[in-house]
């Protein structure tokens, strides 16, 4: 799926505006996730955080049409996509939100799927890839240890 400039200023758009929830510079400071919830049939894009309160609402148009296949996967690549390109322009410096926290991609029933990106100073989401078969390497390694 291929998302027009328009749609895909609209879904930063309304990104900033639940991010506007949280004003900066007002002492307080939060603990919560960022939750993103795309739902195919009906187009909408709800973001809310950890206590289900909903920080801002959309219908991206152009999910209306989507078949619903690998539709999950789709709009990973692209909500993925548009939160780094936040990121790197700094939209989320000054956030009052106490990192380490995600933006997290989540079905119909608020399950996660996975997370879009994690905002830490010094922590790094790492591939899956990178990881596949760590654990039987560690288990193996245990296993060794535990033998001598």
């Amino acid at each position: 799926m291929k998302l027009s400039q328009q749609s895909q200023l609209f879904i930063e758009s309304t990104i900033r505006e639940a991010m506007d929830k949280y004003p900066s510079g007002n002492g307080q400071t939060v603990v919560t996730d960022i939750h993103l919830q795309p739902i195919s049939g009906s187009g909408e894009l709800i973001i809310f955080d950890d206590n289900d309160e909903e920080l801002s609402h959309a219908i991206i148009e152009e999910w209306l049409a989507h078949d619903g296949i690998n539709f999950y996967k789709d709009t990973e690549r692209v909500l993925r996509s548009i939160l780094n390109r936040m990121k790197e322009g700094g939209s989320f410096d000054n956030l009052p939100i106490i990192q380490p926290f995600s933006f997290v991609l989540v079905d119909e029933d608020r399950e996660t799927i996975t997370d879009l990106l994690l905002i830490d100073d010094d922590t790094f989401l790492v591939n899956e890839e990178l990881l596949k078969g760590l654990d039987k390497e560690l288990n193996s390694f245990l296993k060794k240890l535990l033998e001598y």
